[in-house]
């Protein structure tokens, strides 16, 4: 077997099974992975991980899936690329394909309340633990606290702030402080003051017509989606439910909720909503759900692939670059920061009661001191959840 090989069937095991246990957000599928791709295998070091993570930011597209597709690209190549994509996708779409069988032929879902409970306790250690280890390389210089302190303040301001994506504004205002504050540091003095760098950035057939239409629905919303996946909300709201009028109000809010409790990216939404269109919208019963949800499917996660690959051609270069080293160190602090936010929020949901917030102090210990892997707590925090809170 050559070393290409391997490499593609280590990328397969790793993400098929990160596809199988990464529930929750985005954060959380980035905490996984930085213990798995940094933390136990070292297939690249903490700084190249938050260079990827800051740079997908940048391009439309579910960023969690955006990182797998890139790690798989450094790993081994284009087919690392596509292999670690497919892999973290597929596990999902096989869950939500049944689960959307069972929602069109009973017309509701089995309880999963306890489940949830128990990994919504858990993954907090997962953030957790992720945000610490993250933190200790993108917060080393003075200039960098700076910004990441900038960008805490500015991003609680902005909270309510919906016309426009905060994160991205916030990762550009941290890219050119950054940016700058590293020329100037090179070409001025070396002990610049960090509040002279920070507020620089203040200032066919009758079913070919719908399903084509479903189709371009979900591609635009993969070639356009910025930040976080639960953007993906107005873009189902607009597109399928008001202009296309393919799902209803209550089948568009019931295919969030199934992406939400299902492990990988959040954007396999499309996988349960493109079922229910062919199933219930277009007529055709199960087989044209089942080929609508993988159509979906497709189309909302291809230009990510392609985004991916363009990027990847320029990274490394711009990695060695002094000015875009800056930019790059910029946004990961204020990465760390939009990491510690996600926390914050996602703790004053998720702890409510002594057993939850137990779980997720014993998941942090267990992982900080034992090294416990995090896809196991999930499994054990899950086994708890449907005891305790059933």
């Amino acid at each position: 077997m050559t070393d290409r090989h391997r490499r593609l069937i280590e990328l397969a095991k790793l993400f098929t099974k990160l596809g199988f246990t990464a529930f929750g957000g985005p954060a959380v599928h980035a905490g996984m992975m930085e213990e798995e791709v940094v933390h136990r295998r070292g297939w690249i070091d903490r700084q190249h991980f938050l260079d990827l993570l800051s740079a997908v930011n940048f391009i439309p597209g579910p960023n969690s899936t955006e990182l797998a597709i890139h790690i798989g690209l450094e790993r081994a190549g284009f087919a690392g690329l596509i292999v670690a994509g497919v892999c973290f996708i597929t596990p999902a779409v096989l869950i939500i394909l049944p689960l959307a069988w069972l929602y069109t032929t009973y017309g509701q879902m089995p309880s999963v309340n306890g489940v949830l409970h128990g990994i919504g306790a858990v993954v907090i250690a997962v953030i957790a633990v992720a945000m610490i280890r993250l933190a200790r390389a993108a917060l080393a210089p003075p200039l960098l606290i700076g910004i990441a302190i900038f960008t805490l303040v500015a991003a609680v301001l902005l909270r309510h702030v919906t016309a426009f994506p905060v994160e991205l504004l916030l990762l550009m205002i941290a890219a050119i402080a950054g940016a700058m504050g590293d020329y100037l540091r090179r070409n001025i003095h070396p002990r610049l003051p960090v509040v002279a760098i920070v507020p620089i950035g203040v200032g066919a057939s009758g079913v070919a017509p719908h399903l084509t239409a479903m189709v371009l629905a979900f591609l635009r919303i993969g070639a356009t989606l910025f930040g976080s996946g639960y953007l993906l909300v107005p873009y189902l709201q607009s597109g399928l439910v008001d202009r296309l009028h393919l799902l209803s109000q209550q089948q568009m809010q019931d295919s969030i909720a199934i992406g939400q409790i299902t492990p990988g990216p959040l954007l396999t939404t499309a996988t349960f909503a493109g079922y229910v269109i062919g199933h219930t919208k277009l007529g055709g019963g199960h087989s044209l759900g089942i080929l609508a949800g993988v159509l979906a499917t497709v189309a909302i996660f291809a230009p990510s692939f392609v985004f991916v690959a363009l990027l990847g051609r320029f990274l490394p270069a711009l990695r060695r670059m002094p000015p875009a080293r800056g930019a790059l160190d910029g946004m990961n602090a204020a990465v760390v920061v939009m990491i510690f936010l996600v926390l914050v929020k996602l703790a004053s949901t998720s702890l409510t009661n002594a057993w939850s917030i137990g779980i997720a102090v014993v998941g942090c210990v267990m992982m900080l001191v034992w090294n416990i892997n995090s896809t196991l707590l999930i499994i054990g925090a899950a086994a708890i959840g449907w005891i305790v809170f059933r």
